[in-house]
């Protein structure tokens, strides 16, 4: 019997990604507009604090 080490790749590291504060995107609302190339779409914060994003 024979025992073989198996090398596994290490991830790489994550990548940062850009990060906005939902209220930041509000104001003092609880809604903005997001344009993706000629959509735009409403992000709503609900009273419970959870995030919607609708077309």
């Amino acid at each position: 019997m024979s025992f073989h080490s198996v090398s596994h790749p290490t991830p790489a590291p994550p990548q940062q990604l850009p990060t906005h504060d939902a209220r930041d995107l509000t104001k003092t609302g609880n809604q903005a507009q997001i344009v993706l190339d000629d959509q735009t779409y409403t992000l709503r914060i609900t009273r419970a604090g959870k995030l919607i994003l609708t077309k």
